[in-house]
């Protein structure tokens, strides 16, 4: 190399020139035109996360949102149905009463002998409790009485034994009530008869 030639203080010409009158547009999109490798609305639509322009100038990826998985999202849907289904049957609506009938001997019952009276309570099988009395046609009246149905039991059989001693004759009445979970009444009726 020519040291005469050198010159560490000297640039050459292309250092000072000013741009052209005219630039040439790099690209046109739509209406704006494009000079250089700027930020582009396609490049940040591209980069999905909306990154700074420096980023997108310096190539730097864009910080990455955590994806959720949706691949769990079907089984979790189902377990919550099945879970919504065993809290409903659980703790949903509880037993209802469809129908109650009383049966009662059909024939006269004799001396000193004892009447079984059966109420029949028809219900939709779910799990619940009855609350129910007996009130007889001599002026007595049961204490509450409570019936637990398990789930499926569709029937409950309440039985009232009444016991008749002495002579005569009585037309009896035997009324069975359910006070819970709905009222319901039902009464079945026999004959007392010692000579």
């Amino acid at each position: 190399m020519n040291d005469d030639d050198y010159s560490a203080t000297e640039l050459g010409s292309h250092w000072f020139q000013g741009p052209t009158q005219d630039p040439t547009p790099d690209r046109v999109e739509g209406e704006v035109l494009r000079f250089g490798p700027g930020v582009t609305a396609a490049a940040a639509r591209r980069a999905g996360n909306t990154p700074t322009a420096a980023q997108i100038w310096h190539g730097t990826p864009p910080p990455r949102r955590r994806r959720r998985s949706l691949r769990y999202v079907p089984a979790a849907l189902i377990l919550l149905v099945a879970l919504a289904l065993l809290a409903w049957r659980e703790y949903g609506p509880g037993v209802s009463v469809r129908d109650v009938a009383v049966t009662a001997p059909e024939g006269p019952l004799g001396c000193d002998g004892t009447a079984n009276v059966l109420g029949v309570v028809r219900t939709d099988g779910r799990r619940g409790t009855l609350a129910y009395h007996w009130e007889r046609s001599d002026g007595t009246r049961s204490a509450p009485l409570r019936e637990t149905l398990a789930r499926g039991q569709k029937e409950a059989r309440l039985h009232l034994l009444w016991t008749f001693q002495g002579r005569g004759t009585h037309h009896a009445v035997a009324r069975l009530v359910i006070t819970s979970p709905t009222t319901h009444t039902a009464e079945g009726t026999f004959t007392y008869r010692c000579d």
